[in-house]
C-alpha cells in the first residue's frame, strides 16, 4: 500500500514508510544536535536517523518542515545537504549560523510526534580580509602633529570572523614616519616630525594579515598623507640665501641698500642709456640719456624691502616697522607694503656718509613671529659739475710701421695721456709726464697696412669716412664729457697727425 503524501504545510516533505512491529514506531526518535561545515557539497551527509523496529509492520510518515527545511533533505533514514550551484551553504550569508528543521514522525493509528533537528554550520576561512572604501584611503595631518601621538586609524574587515594584526610594509616609501605599537588596534602613530615646507605628501602602505589561521589571509592598504601647514615659520625678508646648518635649511636676510643725494628729498631714477649719432658739423657721436624722473619711496637694491610668512600653505599678512635709524623721524615705513620714503633731507654726506635701518616684519596674526634686517641708505655727494677735459684738441704721434699695439706719444716723447676734469671728483686718475695733466679717457687706434692709402687730413669742420665715434664714460650724475682723439700711421716726412 502507498504511503500518503505529507500536509501541503510541510514543506520538502519526504515520506519514508517503515515497517515497525508492537506499538509506536516513532519513539525511536529524538532531538537531533549535529552540524556541518560552510561550502560543503550537495548530499552530503548531516544526520543519520535511527532505525525504527524490525517486527511487523506500520506505516510511518517522515517529514521536514521549517524555514531552514530548503537546506535538507530526506534520503531512507539519512537527512542530507541540499544544495547548488546557485545557492550554496556560506556561513557568512546566513541570518544565523545554526539552521533548525522540525521533523514529524506519523504513525498509522498513533498521533503525529514532532522532533527539531539543529545543524549548527561551522566556519571556513574562505574570506580575506578587506579594507572599506576606496583602494587608497587618505588622511590629513597638521606638520605640527606630536611625534608618538596617534594620528590615524585604519580598520579591515574579515567576515570569518578572524583576529587581524596590522603592520606597516616597510618597503612603503615613507614608512619610517609612522609605526604601530599595539598590532591588533590599527592606531598608527607618528614615528618622527612632518615639515610641510620638505614635503607635503606622504605614501604608506598598511597590511591587515590574519593571526590563527592556517592561511594566514592578508590585506593591503595604500595610505596617502596629506601634510597640513602648520604656524610654525616666521617672515622671511626676499631674496633670502638658503643655507644650511645642522640638516636645517635656514633662510639669510638680505641688507637693503639705497642711494639718496645730499640735500635732496627724493631720489630720482636714470632712464635708459642710448647712442645717438649726430653726423655733420660737429664730426662726433653722443650718448644720449633720458631725463631723471622724480619718485617717492626708496629705490633698493637687490629688491624692493618684502617679507613673506614661512609658511607657505598659510602666508599670514605681514606688517613692517622701523627699530633703529627713524630716531629724527628722517624716514617712514608704509606698514604694510614695506616701501620706505626720505621725509627729511640730509645736508652732508662728509658728516652723514651713511644712515643704518633695521626693519622688523612681523605677523599681523602673531606679533611674536618676526623677523629683522638691516637696510643702508648711503648719502652721495651732490653732482654740480659736469667733467671737461684739460684741451679741446690733443697732438700725437706714433713711427710708422709700428705694431698693432703702439702707444701715441707728444712733443719731447712723452706718452699721451688724456684727462677729463670734474670738480666733483678731485681724484687723478692719469697723468701726462710733459704737461702734467690728467685724465681719464679711451683712444682707439687704427694701423694702415704697409702701401694703404693714408686718408686725407679732414678740414675743421667736416666728417672723415672712417671717423669711430668713442664711448664717452658715463660720470655721476650722467653727465659727459667728449672729445675726439683720431690717429694714424706717420709717413716718411710727417711729424704728427692732430686729435679732434
Amino acid at each position: 500500500m502507498e504511503a500518503p503524501s505529507c500536509p501541503a504545510l510541510l514543506a520538502a516533505c519526504l515520506a519514508l514508510q517503515l515497517a515497525t512491529a508492537w506499538g509506536d514506531g516513532c519513539s525511536s526518535f529524538g532531538n537531533l544536535f549535529t552540524e556541518i561545515a560552510e561550502n560543503s557539497t550537495h548530499g552530503s551527509l548531516v544526520a543519520q536517523l535511527p532505525a525504527a523496529g524490525d517486527t511487523g509492520s506500520a506505516g510511518l510518515q517522515l517529514c521536514l518542515a521549517g524555514a531552514d527545511a530548503i537546506w535538507f533533505y530526506l534520503d531512507g533514514r539519512s537527512v542530507r545537504l541540499n544544495v547548488s550551484a546557485e545557492r550554496a551553504l556560506d556561513r557568512e550569508e546566513l541570518e544565523s549560523p545554526v539552521l533548525m528543521v522540525a521533523l514529524t514522525c506519523a504513525e498509522d493509528g498513533f498521533s503525529p510526534v514532532e522532533y527539531r533537528i539543529i545543524v549548527q554550520v561551522l566556519n571556513e576561512n574562505d574570506n580575506r580580509p578587506h579594507f572599506q572604501g576606496a583602494t587608497v584611503l587618505t588622511h590629513n595631518i597638521s606638520e605640527l602633529a606630536a611625534v608618538h601621538s596617534v594620528v590615524f586609524s585604519t580598520q579591515a574587515e574579515d567576515a570569518d570572523g578572524d583576529t587581524l594584526m596590522y603592520v606597516i610594509d616597510t618597503a612603503s616609501p615613507d614608512a619610517r614616519f609612522f609605526r604601530i605599537d599595539l598590532p591588533n588596534s590599527g592606531k598608527v602613530v607618528l614615528a618622527r616630525a612632518l615639515d610641510f615646507e620638505s614635503r607635503q605628501q606622504l605614501e604608506v602602505v598598511v597590511t591587515a594579515v590574519e593571526m590563527n589561521t592556517k592561511e594566514r589571509f592578508n590585506a593591503s592598504a595604500h595610505i596617502r598623507v596629506n601634510v597640513l601647514d602648520g604656524d610654525d615659520q616666521y617672515p622671511q625678508f626676499l631674496p633670502c640665501t638658503p643655507r644650511t646648518h645642522h640638516g636645517l635649511t635656514i633662510c639669510t636676510s638680505p641688507v637693503y641698500t639705497a642711494n639718496v643725494t645730499e640735500g635732496q628729498l627724493q631720489v630720482g631714477t636714470w632712464g635708459h642709456w642710448g647712442w645717438v649719432a649726430r653726423w655733420g658739423e660737429s664730426c662726433r657721436a653722443e650718448l644720449a640719456v633720458s631725463p631723471p624722473t622724480q619718485g617717492g619711496p626708496l629705490s633698493f637694491s637687490p629688491g624692493s624691502v618684502y617679507a613673506e610668512d614661512g609658511d607657505r600653505g598659510l602666508r599670514a599678512a605681514i606688517t613692517y616697522s622701523l627699530l633703529a635709524g627713524q630716531e629724527s623721524g628722517r624716514f617712514h615705513i608704509d606698514n604694510m607694503t614695506g616701501a620706505i620714503t626720505l621725509l627729511q633731507a640730509v645736508e652732508s654726506s662728509r658728516s652723514t656718509p651713511a644712515i643704518s635701518l633695521s626693519i622688523m616684519a612681523s605677523q599681523v596674526n602673531d606679533a611674536n613671529k618676526y623677523a629683522v634686517t638691516q637696510a643702508v641708505v648711503r648719502v652721495l655727494a651732490a653732482n654740480r659739475h659736469p667733467p671737461r677735459f684739460a684741451h679741446p684738441m690733443y697732438q700725437a704721434f706714433v713711427p710708422a710701421g709700428a705694431r698693432e699695439a703702439a702707444l701715441l706719444l707728444t712733443f719731447g716723447g712723452h706718452v699721451l695721456a688724456l684727462r677729463a676734469h670734474d670738480p666733483d671728483f678731485p681724484e687723478v686718475l692719469a697723468r701726462d709726464e710733459e704737461s702734467g695733466e690728467t685724465a681719464n679717457t679711451t683712444v682707439e687706434l687704427e694701423v694702415l697696412w704697409p702701401g694703404q692709402a693714408e686718408p686725407e687730413v679732414v678740414p675743421a669742420g667736416e666728417c672723415w669716412g672712417w671717423f669711430q665715434p668713442l664711448t664717452p664714460a658715463p660720470c655721476k650724475g650722467g653727465e659727459t664729457a667728449l672729445t675726439t682723439p683720431l690717429q694714424r700711421v706717420l709717413g716718411q716726412g710727417q711729424h704728427s697727425i692732430t686729435l679732434f
